[in-house]
């Protein structure tokens, strides 16, 4: 079952959580402070009202005139405290005469007839009005008091919490930088509550992530700094080697290192953050058939609807040209370049892409089912396109195959 909308936020089940427990707490007290003022004034009233109805009945048995509150057999005695007289007990009981609240109270005067005493109760009835008045308006202001206190409490923690979030939104989106700073992490002599915990957490988790990041981003670029210089003179002297089958095996092989090395200093540049855009005005379908003549495969090359777009033609060309190399490298044909609008689509025919990069996106130096490759080619197409401001998405067709859908900005 899902929540209602209301119950969303920490803030408003807090809130919710208040209110209940003070609408409860004030219910509680009001309802013993009522019980026990309302038994006080009416044990009173029935000690009056008895004491009254003894006197009666002492001057009804002397003979003597009644008292003037006193009257046998009345209009307005309640039937069961009727019935009770005429049963030989007393007793008291609260009802209206006339519109007015009365204590009666009445008792046997022979065998077929009751004495009656009536004392007004009016008084006494204000009295507890009165009191479930207040306590209804001491129990408002007390609830609207409390209420504000809590909501400032609690707000003052979900503002920290709604910060530390944040914070672990920017780290998660790149942003190794963002720090809480929560000032009670910097000063041991204020009180470290559960936030204050959970922001020197996330930020010793942030800077161990950017120390370990930061090494790892330096070990690459050295590791492909340093293997330039040796690769250059293998290529010069696998340029000496006599013609042959060999010969061709060599210069593959270096051929192949010498582009595992670029990439490597391509992806250690995206790491690092240095790259900058050089914008201009390019037709978008025009683009695409360029890239895919660039890469001498047979793609095909769909136009919907063309659009000029500002963008960096030398990286989106990088990005497609991936794309393309990765649909013929992995997959199968027929592969189509789709262009609509400021979206484009690379579609292959083959098994399509393995399940933890629909799910998490491309990862260096991964590949699986025997794939050839070292993982790096959708990496940068994923970094080149973050540098473009575009979004770059991966999924399986439903009739098979692998589809990436780069979406320009």
């Amino acid at each position: 079952m899902r929540l209602p909308r209301w119950a969303g936020t920490l803030a408003a089940k807090s809130a919710a959580f208040i209110a209940v427990m003070c609408c409860a707490l004030a219910a509680l007290l009001g309802v013993l402070v009522h019980v026990s003022v309302t038994d006080q004034t009416v044990a009173q009233a029935r000690d009056q009202a008895l004491a009254r109805l003894a006197e009666a009945t002492t001057a009804y048995q002397a003979g003597d005139a009644l008292p003037r509150d006193a009257r046998l057999d009345p209009r307005g005695l309640p039937a069961p405290l009727r019935a009770l007289a005429l049963a030989g007990d007393r007793g008291t009981m609260v009802a209206k005469d006339d519109g007015r609240p009365r204590m009666w109270a009445a008792g046997p005067a022979d065998r077929h007839r009751t004495l009656a005493v009536a004392v007004d109760y009016s008084q006494q009835a204000r009295t507890i009005a009165g009191l479930d008045h207040s306590i209804l308006w001491s129990s408002a202001l007390a609830i609207g008091a409390t209420l504000l206190v809590g909501a400032f409490a609690v707000t003052r923690v979900t503002r920290r919490l709604h910060g530390t979030a944040q914070v672990a939104r920017r780290i998660s989106a790149g942003d190794l930088d963002a720090r809480v700073d929560d000032p009670r992490t910097k000063d041991p002599t204020r009180p470290q509550d559960e936030v204050a915990a959970v922001a020197a957490a996330l930020d010793g988790m942030a800077a161990s992530l950017q120390t370990k990041l930061l090494s790892e981003q330096r070990f690459t670029a050295d590791v492909a700094h340093e293997l330039r210089t040796p690769l250059t003179g293998l290529h010069a002297a696998a340029e000496l080697l006599p013609p042959g089958r060999p010969t061709e095996l060599v210069r593959d092989r270096v051929a192949a290192l010498r582009t595992l090395t670029e990439d490597l200093l391509e992806i250690s540049r995206l790491d690092a953050g240095r790259e900058r855009l050089e914008t201009d005005a390019e037709a978008l379908g025009t683009l695409a058939g360029r890239v895919v003549r660039a890469s001498g495969t047979e793609t095909e090359v769909k136009v919907v609807r063309d659009v000029w777009v500002e963008t960096d033609r030398r990286r989106l060309e990088r990005v497609l040209g991936n794309l393309v190399a990765n649909a013929h490298r992995h997959g199968r044909g027929p592969v189509v370049l789709t262009v609509e609008g400021k979206e484009v689509t690379v579609r292959d025919h083959g098994d399509g892409y393995p399940e933890y990069l629909v799910a998490h996106g491309p990862q260096r130096f991964r590949t699986e089912g025997g794939a050839r490759g070292h993982g790096l080619g959708l990496t940068i197409a994923v970094g080149q396109a973050e540098v473009l401001g575009a979004r770059l998405s991966f999924a399986n067709a439903v009739g098979g195959g692998a589809v990436a859908t780069l979406t320009l900005p």
